[in-house]
């Protein structure tokens, strides 16, 4: 393998190991914030971040393996990894459903929603920088599988604009069902990562546009 492609990769690797290093960082403050705001709609951000952190496990593993043969099929462990990450979002889906319920049938309001606009502002950030650095990567390497992780970033960064526009409008309307339609569209968009990452287990090919 040249020299290039070995840099590549490994910058690949290094992106993947960040993306890791960031949705757990992300996952503990989103997690710890949303407890003390009382808003459902960051405390499952949160939940979601360390989801991302074992599909993130997953790509790390994958690009060690495709680094070794371009060609070769999806691992067991890989295999194990998407079905536990598949799992774990229809698990955060029920999770936030109930949470939705509960807080409607209370008439809950959430104390602020101020640390919910400033984290989905750095995510949506570095998810964009992410989603275009791997994305250079998979071209240069003329790697699908490195393309589709990237492509696969789009669903953070809307998650991330979800959380955002259900923050602003409690913060600056006190809409109260503000932060439960925020956590509806969490659902929506994990029940989507949850089918895509089974999808993928099975071996068919997923750019998170269509899975």
């Amino acid at each position: 393998m040249e020299s290039t492609q070995l840099k590549l990769y490994k910058e690949a690797y290094w992106l993947s190991l960040f993306t890791i290093i960031y949705n757990i960082i992300e996952g503990l403050v989103s997690i710890l914030m949303g407890y003390k705001d009382e808003t459902l709609a960051l405390f499952g951000f949160g939940v979601d971040s360390f989801i991302e952190v074992l599909s993130g496990i997953g790509i790390a593993i994958m690009i060690l393996r495709i680094k070794q043969n371009p060609l070769s099929k999806i691992s067991e462990f890989e295999t194990v990894a998407l079905k536990i990450t598949g799992t774990s979002f229809y698990l955060l889906s029920a999770g936030l459903l109930a949470g939705v319920i509960i807080n409607i049938s209370n008439h809950h309001k959430p104390e602020t929603t101020v640390w919910g606009i400033i984290i989905s502002i750095i995510s949506i950030l570095v998810m964009m920088w992410l989603m275009q650095a791997k994305k250079k990567r998979g071209r240069s390497l003329n790697s699908d599988p490195i393309i589709s992780d990237a492509n696969c970033t789009k669903v953070c960064v809307y998650m991330s604009v979800v959380l955002l526009l259900s923050s602003l409008v409690y913060e600056f309307t006190g809409f109260a069902y503000a932060d439960v339609i925020g956590a509806a569209g969490l659902i929506y968009f994990s029940v989507s990562e949850g089918r895509e990452a089974f999808d993928k287990a099975k071996g068919k090919k997923c750019d998170c546009d269509v899975c």
